[in-house]
């Protein structure tokens, strides 16, 4: 009979693959218009290289091939949101944003491994080294919903921060979490224990202003302009496992 954990890492599974196809939305907006507006790729380039390295984790981690199958998953998809971002960026953003993903979607992870693999002889510190990488990787970017938590707080509006998707996020930390304790890898713990706080305010807040009056925005921005943005820069970021 299949641990525990087993059982909770196959849901934590099913919501991380929610997450991760949430921006599908966004990007099926970027394919009909044929540009990408006010959108950021950084928090898809991002996921990108965290589902990469979890990706690894996983495999040379013993027990943790729901880790690796996940984020693996996780890496296919945000490599097609990469992509698609690159087909349609204007040309200035493009050239950019190919710089960006060679350093950390090619450079960093390739450094990543080679360092953790020659510092280390004993299999053993050179996935807990890479399970640090990680680990650190995911409470940065646990992180990024600030910004749309302050303009939660400034518009007094959730207009700007999903409900769903700050539900799943929550969510998707709890079960990783749970998981995390039953196999005792405390770099599963840490960055989703943190996931978990950041979700659990953002519902808080969404519980606080869901109803309450809107004011503008103090930027100047204009209101479809802004959600645009915020939909780019709230990270659809499954900072899973």
């Amino acid at each position: 009979m299949a641990e525990p954990s087993f059982y909770i890492g196959v849901i934590g599974n099913v919501i991380s693959v929610l997450v991760f196809l949430s921006p599908a939305e966004t990007f099926w907006k970027i394919v009909k218009r044929k540009s990408t507006e006010e959108y950021k790729s950084l928090p898809y380039i991002c996921t990108l290289l965290s589902s990469s390295l979890w990706t690894y984790y996983g495999i040379v981690t013993p027990g943790e091939y729901l880790v690796s199958t996940v984020n693996g998953f996780g890496a296919l998809v945000e490599t097609i949101y990469v992509s698609l971002f690159l087909f349609y960026a204007p040309r200035n953003i493009k050239l950019n944003t190919i710089l960006v993903v060679v350093m950390l979607n090619v450079f960093f992870p390739i450094a990543a491994i080679a360092a953790t693999r020659s510092a280390f002889k004993d299999e053993k510190m050179r996935y807990q080294s890479m399970g640090f990488i990680c680990a650190g990787l995911n409470i940065i970017m646990y992180g990024s919903p600030l910004s749309a938590m302050k303009t939660v707080v400034t518009t007094k509006s959730v207009k700007y921060m999903p409900f769903w998707l700050s539900f799943f996020l929550f969510l998707n930390g709890v079960i990783w979490g749970v998981y995390a304790s039953l196999q005792h890898d405390v770099f599963l713990l840490v960055p989703n224990g943190v996931g978990f706080v950041f979700g659990t305010m953002q519902l808080i807040l969404y519980g606080i202003y869901r109803n309450a009056k809107r004011v503008g925005l103090s930027n100047g921005l204009s209101e479809i302009a802004a959600a645009d943005e915020e939909e780019g820069i709230t990270p659809r970021v499954p900072l899973l496992s």
